[in-house]
């Protein structure tokens, strides 16, 4: 969140800095209406971002200055100049509000009631100037935001330039020193600066990249007061945080994103009754993710709603005058929806704090056209919406793996490869069948492509010595790219390449290896597309929504979570007990206390259905679980769909985490039984202090207290001092000292293996006699 607020404050002020001009030049000619509309956008946006941080009185000012600046927009006032002396002491106030952020501190109780008096129609008076309060000067310099500077993405090109040409100029030198003969001072100098280039041009590339995530994390929070407030219940999936993009792009696009996601939830998700008389679950669902292809970043927004009427839309723009009825006539459905674009025209009933002005959807057009990309609507009446953000793939740092076709070398996303093998292995079987590829890999039948003929190349090796690279593109099934030789895995410097090299539709852009030659990036659903591969599968795991009639929840049924473990099994859960969807690295994944537990944020919650600790960098998915009063996680593979099930479950032989199976869309699956995973972690957490069996230690001793007391701790005991009251179930003391007599049984350690004597004398080391005798004690059994 404090990563959030200072993104907020920064753009607040850029935006304060770049408006100073506007303003003079509006209050000169009120009538400027691109004066007017800069204005009007700044305000949107602060009051839009005030209602996620919970600024309440910034955002009532900001709403209040938004209303009066609608109605000039709309022609139902006109900008006198006791309403443009109110707007700008709006925007001091504002600006001085932003400080008071920047600094720390809270912004101090009070109202803002002179300024949005000053604002309404027939207001007499000035508004007056006074500062908000004077607590901002209080601030300790030491809580101050951490402060930012922006740089030119043209200077970070240049930066970027200049250091690809010192890793050439360091090779060349390479190349020669190997050529000839040089002391060991001299190689040991240039190993140095060797490492000093490659952590140089690592910091510079990263400079300009920053992870998606960033974009991802305020989502949830934002769609649950906005569903809070709507009356509505709505679930979002958000997968593709770890997408990287360029940080311009990435400001340029947050915007957009919560325009987009803010409609989803206030114009496409119905109402719960509405969806339920609709034949739709209670719940909506919004799905949010992203994903490279080809030359290109995807960002989908997908909901399961109302879907956009495209006849509605028509009326709307005859009646606002962008169309007459002649226009509108020859619209076709696509173009029809691309009305929503259009500035001004909104379908929403009423004006709200969340929509109804007609702003929002020209920004997002304008915002994302800014750096030549995309935005394409897909929507069906009564199903739901799809929202695709396209944005160009400029410049990316991609995981990628190097590959050869004779002389000719190459790279393919390292994302999309599922696994590396030998043509000529055991398990790999070649064939044709009906002069299209096919190669059998331990017992799967894949598609193959042989590069080598698919660009047209000549190839010094058999079809049996080449390599297979097992490709899965984004949204396809998975396929065998035949190639001569594999090479490094390494991390390339993504930019575009020239149009003509892109309109083939094979690639993703151009890079430089380290040695300076240039490299072209395959993209692998082009390839797949060129080679002429059919894919049948469905891109599910990006996708929560399918295009089929989903089955209808009635009163007899029980809306459940269908998905896939991380085994693969076919599995379902009631949707009641499902929280919300998480992603998390693998490093917020360990083994503590006994079991498998995960950290969200501040919160340490159980986790079940991993076979086993994930790798630092891999992505874990799982299902928040609660009961109302606890939490706990569940790992998953991807969810599948949103169905419904009969009470008719065949129950399992034993307790455990399925409770049965049923059929769920025509197919068998195996029903989560919740209530178990809730009581295996309440067993463990349960059994408070005053309930467990108490053991009586000398803890003056450092063994007894550094070394044995973890140890009875973690077998369940509480511990006490030696010299208490009370009688305890167990006595600890050293071979030699007297039996504790307010024990009900005493353990004797022998600092040695021989003096362990009798089964009341145990070996200090002797961990398994020490937890035998430690169960036997708490099972009650007599000295």
């Amino acid at each position: 969140m404090d990563d959030l607020i200072a993104d907020f404050v920064s753009e607040c002020r850029d935006m304060l800095e770049s408006l100073g001009g506007e303003i003079v030049a509006w209050e000169a000619a009120p009538q400027d209406r691109s004066r007017l509309d800069c204005i009007f956008r700044f305000v949107h946006t602060v009051k839009g971002n005030c209602g996620f941080f919970d600024f309440p009185r910034l955002e009532a000012l900001s709403h209040a200055a938004e209303d009066a600046l609608a109605d000039v927009r709309a022609g139902r006032r006109q900008p006198d100049p006791m309403l443009v002396s109110a707007v700008l002491a709006v925007i001091d106030r504002i600006g001085e509000m932003v400080e008071i952020i920047a600094a720390g501190s809270p912004i101090p109780e009070g109202h803002d009631d002179d300024l949005i008096e000053a604002l309404k129609p027939g207001a007499e008076q000035p508004p007056a100037a006074a500062p908000v309060a004077s607590a901002a000067s209080a601030v300790p310099q030491a809580q101050a935001a951490p402060r930012t500077i922006r740089l030119s993405v043209d200077l970070l090109d240049r930066m970027m330039s200049g250091v690809s040409d010192l890793v050439l100029a360091r090779n060349e030198l390479a190349r020669r020193l190997r050529d000839s003969s040089t002391d060991v001072t001299v190689d040991s100098a240039f190993e140095r600066m060797s490492g000093i280039i490659a952590e140089m041009r690592d910091a510079i590339t990263r400079t300009r990249m920053q992870r998606i995530e960033s974009l991802f994390v305020g989502l949830p929070r934002m769609v649950r007061d906005l569903s809070a407030e709507l009356g509505r219940q709505v679930l979002i999936d958000i997968d593709g945080g770890d997408v990287e993009l360029d940080r311009e792009m990435i400001e340029m696009i947050r915007d957009p994103l919560t325009h987009i996601v803010r409609n989803a939830v206030d114009h496409g998700i119905e109402a719960p009754a509405e969806r339920l008389k609709a034949g739709k679950r209670e719940i909506g669902l919004l799905s949010v993710s992203a994903r490279q292809s080809g030359n290109q970043i995807l960002i989908d927004i997908v909901d399961d709603g109302r879907g956009i009427d495209g006849k509605r839309l028509v009326d709307k723009a005859i009646s606002a005058g962008i169309l007459d009825r002649g226009e509108a006539a020859r619209l076709s459905p696509k173009e029809q929806l691309h009305l929503i674009f259009e500035a001004g025209l909104s379908t929403a009933a009423a004006v709200t704090s969340i929509s109804g002005r007609g702003v929002g959807m020209d920004v997002v057009r304008s915002n994302v056209e800014r750096i030549g990309g995309v935005v394409e609507v897909d929507s069906t009446p009564g199903q739901g919406t799809r929202m695709t953000l396209r944005v160009p793939l400029t410049l990316t740092i991609i995981p990628a793996l190097t590959v050869s076709i004779g002389n000719q070398h190459f790279a393919i996303p390292r994302v999309a490869i599922e696994e590396i093998v030998r043509a000529s292995g055991d398990s790999v079987q070649l064939s044709e069948v009906g002069g299209a590829g096919i190669v059998t890999i331990r017992g799967r039948r894949v598609p193959q492509l042989v590069l080598a003929d698919l660009l047209g190349l000549d190839s010094p090796l058999p079809g049996h010595e080449r390599t297979l690279i097992v490709l899965k593109p984004a949204g396809g099934d998975v396929y065998a790219l035949s190639v001569d030789r594999v090479h490094d895995h390494e991390e390339l410097v993504v930019k575009p390449a020239a149009p003509a090299v892109m309109a083939t539709g094979l690639y993703a852009g151009t890079t430089l290896a380290d040695d300076g030659s240039p490299i072209l990036l395959f993209d692998p659903a082009g390839l797949a597309r060129v080679g002429g591969v059919r894919f049948e599968a469905q891109e599910r795991s990006v996708r929560l929504l399918d295009d089929a009639a989903s089955a209808v929840v009635t009163e007899d049924a029980t809306p459940v979570l269908l998905f896939r473990d991380c085994a693969g099994s076919r599995r379902a859960i009631r949707l009641g007990v499902v929280d919300r969807i998480e992603e998390v690295r693998g490093c917020n994944v360990s083994q503590s206390a006994g079991r498998v537990r995960v950290q969200l944020g501040d919160d340490i919650l159980p986790l079940e259905g991993l076979n086993c600790l994930p790798d630092a960098d891999a992505k874990v998915r799982l299902f928040r679980l609660s009961d109302g009063a606890s939490q706990i996680g569940l790992a998953f593979r991807e969810v599948i769909d949103l169905d419904a099930i009969a009470d008719h479950i065949i129950a399992s032989d034993a307790p455990g985490m399925v409770e049965g199976v049923t059929l769920v869309a025509g197919e068998p699956a195996e029903l989560v039984d919740a209530h178990w995973l809730f009581a295996g972690a309440a067993r463990l957490s349960s059994g408070g202090s005053d309930r467990l069996p108490v053991c009586r230690l000398d803890l003056k001793d450092p063994w007894v207290r550094n070394m044995l007391r973890p140890i009875v701790e973690a077998a369940g005991y509480r511990v006490v001092a030696a010299e208490g009251d009370g009688e305890a179930d167990l006595a600890i003391a050293w071979a030699g000292s007297a039996a504790a007599q307010s024990a009900r049984r005493t353990l004797f350690l022998s600092p040695d293996a021989e003096g362990a004597a009798n089964e009341n004398h145990v070996y200090r080391y002797d961990r398994a006699g020490l937890l035998l005798a430690l169960r036997d004690a708490a099972a009650g059994k007599a000295r």
